[in-house]
């Protein structure tokens, strides 16, 4: 188990070296931060003293190699747009987007599995199809068209809720909530459901497959035959062995909820670090870019690591290959 766990630590390492500098090549084309910061009356002497403060005379590698010294150490550097450290910014920032992603990760996750579960064992009844065939909106269209069809029933028609922004916030220690005031919590539904509802359609669906293929399996015809009540056949045998194979793809999908934050944001103005990186590449901030693509990598490996050990510790085959008990 030590073996593994070192194993892909030391991958998920590589592929966030790999990342940074795929992420830090590219904005090399996206402009020339230096023709945001200074104005029309700028001189080439203008031009090249804020190059050298800035460091962008200097060579690739060199650059790199700074970026990654710094990130390690958690700074980033100074926003060019703002004049302030991107750490403190994403700080500020980054709440609001965590609040959002927990939201829709519980209703993705919870609501999906229920409802995979419900539609595998009614298959055949109205309700099931109903669910499954309003779950072709969640699949087929995009999120922000989602937003804006939400936004114009419940905002523009019906004015049940708030169509942009997070509404009244409470500061609690330099992490500010919604959760803790009405308007808050009215703010957050509209973005949750549009952030969640592609997950939750994928997942229900996934878990409704492999819940189906489980419950022909010969040992549930074995369990019903030995008189189990339908119930503890269903939650008891079926669903634990349909979560095994859904567990990679749920948690891939809750890692995905903060990168489809950047189009929930922009639709919802959620002051978040989807749209704080947004308005980055307009001003060509590169500081901001960098270091947003390397925070949700850092996510998606994190998340991505965490699967692999929990998928290892759920299922007895991969332990049994591990220690060479399934060989010759």
């Amino acid at each position: 188990m030590l073996a593994y766990v070192i194993r892909r630590v030391f991958q998920s390492a590589i592929v966030l070296l790999i990342v940074g500098l795929v992420a830090f090549a590219m904005f090399r084309f996206v402009g020339d931060p230096v023709d945001n910061m200074l104005g029309q009356e700028r001189t080439q002497a203008d031009i090249e003293r804020l190059r050298d403060r800035l460091g962008l005379d200097l060579p690739f590698p060199v650059q790199y190699w700074r970026f990654l010294q710094e990130a390690a150490q958690g700074n980033f550097g100074l926003s060019y747009r703002q004049g302030r450290p991107v750490s403190d910014i994403l700080i500020e920032r980054a709440p609001a987007t965590l609040e959002l992603a927990a939201v829709s990760g519980v209703l993705a996750l919870f609501v999906g599995i229920g409802l995979g579960v419900f539609t595998a064992i009614r298959r055949r009844g109205t309700a099931a199809n109903l669910i499954m065939t309003v779950s072709l909106i969640g699949v087929s269209l995009p999120t922000f068209l989602i937003g804006i069809l939400l936004i114009y029933l419940f905002s523009v028609e019906l004015g049940w809720l708030p169509s942009f922004g997070r509404g009244e916030v409470v500061d609690l220690g330099g992490w500010t909530t919604g959760f803790l005031t009405i308007s808050g919590l009215k703010a957050l539904i509209l973005p949750s459901i549009t952030l969640g509802l592609y997950q939750m359609t994928l997942i229900m669906r996934l878990v409704r497959t492999e819940m189906l293929e489980v419950l022909r399996q010969d040992y549930i015809r074995f369990a019903r035959a030995r008189g189990l009540r339908e119930r503890s056949v269903n939650f008891r045998h079926a669903l634990k062995n349909t979560l095994v194979p859904v567990i990679t793809i749920t948690g891939l999908q809750l890692g995905s909820i903060i990168a489809f934050a950047i189009i929930t944001e922009t639709v919802f103005q959620w002051p978040g670090v989807g749209l704080l990186f947004i308005n980055a590449i307009q001003f060509v901030d590169i500081p901001v870019m960098a270091a947003y693509l390397m925070l949700i990598s850092v996510m998606f490996v994190g998340i991505n690591l965490i699967v692999d050990l929990l998928y290892f510790a759920i299922d007895p085959r991969l332990r049994v290959d591990r220690t060479g008990g399934g060989g010759k």
